[in-house]
């Protein structure tokens, strides 16, 4: 597998993002592994995000494993979001990548409130695949600038963080940065599940980001969940059970 490291694409890649939809582009097949771990699959490309290792609030869930995948997106290198022991094609530091049909634009974003000087920063994946822009913030918990803002905007699909803690943001937060960015799907991550309600987490649960958050229709879902094009015409929370 081909990789590369572009350095200067960034107006091209921003360009990218503002290209419409296809109709007849096929669909987003997505399976969760709990916590902020999920499998997205289209476009003849298999993506595995922030896998985990069954530890501390990931301690309820199964470790990831006979997965088949082309490259792993991790928000950083820590044992519950980049657990990574068989060494697989793994993007944790930010930058520009090109692999394959895929360009990936990682971006520093603070993993606590802090500016991250407590946890380090968190790299946000911004990529399209199969004609979807999607966005995973599933490590930040810190404020986006002007210009990762622009590169952020209006995702078809965004995942992020809810749950609060010290290194994610809470449902107020969370709703803040969906009313600055303006997704048509949201998937929130990193909230009290009864998978994770035993181990002493400093999560709550989804509530608080539903209170918060306006003009979207929640709707739950099992671990596998296919998102169709058509979903795009109205403003979806999809809640994994």
């Amino acid at each position: 597998m081909i990789f590369d490291k572009i350095k200067k694409l960034p107006i091209i890649i921003c360009f990218s993002f503002f290209i419409p939809n296809v109709s007849l582009a096929e669909n987003l097949r997505l399976k969760s592994f709990g916590h902020s771990s999920f499998l997205i699959k289209g476009g003849g490309q298999s993506v595995l995000l922030n896998p985990f290792k069954s530890i501390g609030c990931t301690a309820g869930l199964d470790e990831i494993n006979n997965e088949k995948f082309d490259f792993i997106l991790a928000s950083s290198r820590l044992s519950d979001e980049g657990y990574n022991p068989n060494n697989h094609l793994m993007f944790a530091e930010s930058g520009v990548y090109k692999i394959n049909r895929i360009i990936l634009n990682g971006i520093k974003i603070p993993h606590d409130r802090y500016g991250g000087k407590r946890f380090g920063m968190a790299t946000v994946w911004i990529w399209k695949q199969n004609n979807f822009k999607i966005v995973h913030m599933g490590g930040a918990a810190g404020k986006i600038n002007i210009n990762n803002n622009i590169l952020l905007t209006r995702p078809d699909v965004l995942f992020i963080s809810v749950g609060g803690g010290p290194k994610s943001y809470n449902g107020k937060e969370a709703a803040e940065i969906v009313n600055g960015l303006k997704p048509k799907i949201i998937i929130p991550v990193h909230f009290l599940t009864d998978n994770n309600k035993d181990y002493e987490c400093e999560f709550s649960d989804e509530s608080l980001f539903l209170d918060s958050v306006r003009g979207f229709k929640v709707v739950y879902v099992d671990e596998t969940f296919e998102i169709k094009q058509k979903n795009l015409s109205e403003n979806i929370i999809y809640i994994f059970k």
